[in-house]
């Protein structure tokens, strides 16, 4: 698990919720091997995708561009967290997708350019 200076929006939520469970890289070396192949990939996301390959996981939720784009290039199927908002409103866990969203940018500083917004309220009929 990367550890991070800054107070991050959920990180006492994946610290303490008994159903959130941490794993860390078995293969330290993936993760350097994924940051050599793609310099700008950071940390965080060279261990998430390491980890993702070792579990043969479903899907792996990643927000960066380049991140994703390194993903789909080893098979891994990504989504990001406004795919999982989608989702929750298709499965009756949220209402709406525009509150989650509007508080995610105001409160988390989360980057979401207009084009998207519009194609993410568009695909929630919102």
């Amino acid at each position: 698990m990367v550890a991070v200076s800054t107070v991050v929006p959920g990180a006492v939520e994946v610290q303490t919720l008994w159903w959130i469970q941490t794993q860390t890289v078995a293969n330290v070396q993936s993760v350097v091997a994924l940051q050599s192949i793609q310099d700008d990939i950071d940390l965080g996301e060279a261990e998430a995708m390491a980890l993702a390959l070792e579990l043969k996981a479903d899907l792996l939720l990643m927000d960066e561009r380049r991140g994703r784009a390194l993903a789909a290039n080893y098979g891994l199927s990504v989504t990001g967290l406004l795919g999982v908002l989608l989702q929750a409103k298709r499965n009756g866990f949220i209402p709406f997708v525009k509150p989650v969203m509007d508080r995610l940018i105001e409160e988390a500083d989360f980057r979401v350019s207009s084009q998207l917004y519009a194609t993410v309220l568009k695909t929630a009929g919102e």
